[in-house]
C-alpha cells in the first residue's frame, strides 16, 4: 500500500480563525483560541494520522509588520512554515476589507499550491461569499476556494480529501502516535497564557510570557498527581501589580481556570503554583527570547 505524508501550512492575518481551523482539522485543542489577535506566537504542528497517510498541519502566528524582537521571531516562524510546505491554506475572514498585503507579499510568488479558505461565513450573506470568491479567484487563482466556518465546523469535510490530492507519497515524518511536535510543558504554558488573554485587557496579555519551571509527577493520597510551577513574566512592575490583583485575587482566578483545563488536557490531578516575575523589555531582548524558545 502506498502511504502519503506532507506538510500543510495554515497562514493568514491575526484573528482570522487559523487556530480554530487547525484544532477542528486535528480534532484536538492544540492552539490557543481567544477573540484577541496575535495569540499564536510559535509555529505549532498538529498531526493527523491514518493508516495510509499523515498530514502535518502548521498553525502559524498571524502575519504582521514586526515592531520588536518577539514579533520578528513570530514572522520567522511563518517563513519557516512556508519554506517546507507541500500545500498552503490561506485563511481569510469573509469580512476582511481586502487589506491583506502583508500576507500577499509572502504568498504571491510561491510555487507551492495554494488554497483559499473564506472563514466566518456563518455571519455572511450569499452575496458577500460570491463577491469574495470572485475577488480571490482573480487575485490569486488558487487551486481551490472553500467557504467555511471553522468555529461551527461547517463545510470542512471536503478539506482533508483535497489535501490528500496535493501531498506526495512519502513515509510518515513523525511517529503515528504523535499528535504534535510540542511537549506537555509547552501546552501547559499555553493554557495559562490563554487564561491571561481572556482575563486581562490592553497590553497585559501581549507583554506576558509563561515559563513552566517545574513539572513533576508524584503520588498523593488521592492517587497520582502532577505538581507544576509556572512563572508569569511581565515587563514592568505596574503590570505585575495588575496581574496579581488586589490580595492576589486575579492571579488566583487565572490559576484556578488554568488548572481545570490542564487537568483535562493531561487527564490527571494537578497542583499548580504561579509566580509573577518582572524582566524589563523581555520582548526586545535576544537572550530572553532565545531562552523562551523564540529562535530565529
Amino acid at each position: 500500500m502506498s502511504h502519503k505524508a506532507g506538510f500543510v501550512s495554515i497562514i493568514g492575518k491575526p484573528n482570522v480563525g487559523k487556530s480554530t481551523l487547525m484544532n477542528a482539522l486535528v480534532g484536538e485543542k492544540l492552539s490557543i483560541i481567544t477573540p484577541k489577535a496575535q495569540t499564536t506566537r510559535h509555529r505549532i504542528l498538529g498531526i493527523v494520522n491514518e493508516d495510509e497517510f499523515q498530514i502535518v498541519f502548521s498553525d502559524t502566528p498571524g502575519i504582521i509588520k514586526p515592531l520588536y524582537g518577539l514579533q520578528d521571531s513570530m514572522m520567522s516562524a511563518v517563513n519557516g512554515a512556508l519554506s517546507d510546505a507541500d500545500l498552503i491554506l490561506f485563511v481569510t475572514d469573509i469580512h476582511e476589507k481586502h487589506d491583506e498585503n502583508d500576507v500577499l507579499e509572502k504568498i504571491t510568488n510561491t510555487d507551492i499550491p495554494l488554497v483559499v479558505l473564506l472563514n466566518k461565513i456563518d455571519n455572511a450573506t450569499q452575496e458577500q461569499v460570491d463577491e469574495k470568491f470572485a475577488y480571490w479567484q482573480e487575485k490569486l487563482n488558487p487551486k481551490h476556494i472553500f467557504a467555511i466556518s471553522a468555529l461551527h465546523q461547517y463545510n470542512l469535510e471536503g478539506i482533508l480529501p483535497m489535501i490528500l490530492d496535493h501531498i506526495p507519497e512519502h513515509p510518515a515524518y513523525y511517529d503515528k502516535e504523535e499528535l504534535t511536535d510540542r511537549s506537555q510543558r509547552f501546552f501547559v504554558s499555553e493554557i495559562i497564557r490563554e487564561k491571561i488573554f481572556t482575563n486581562y485587557k490592553k497590553e497585559i496579555p501581549y507583554s506576558t510570557e509563561v515559563v513552566v519551571t517545574a513539572f513533576k509527577e508524584e503520588q498523593s493520597k488521592g492517587g497520582p498527581m502532577i505538581r507544576i510551577t509556572a512563572e508569569v513574566i511581565v515587563e514592568r512592575d505596574s503590570q505585575k501589580n495588575i496581574l496579581i490583583g488586589t490580595g492576589g485575587a486575579m492571579l488566583k482566578k487565572v490559576g484556578m481556570e488554568a488548572r481545570k483545563d490542564i487537568e483535562k488536557f493531561l487527564d490527571s490531578k494537578v497542583f499548580l503554583e504561579t509566580f509573577v516575575k518582572v524582566l524589563p523589555d523581555w520582548r526586545s531582548k535576544k537572550n530572553y527570547l532565545k531562552s523562551f524558545g523564540y529562535d530565529n
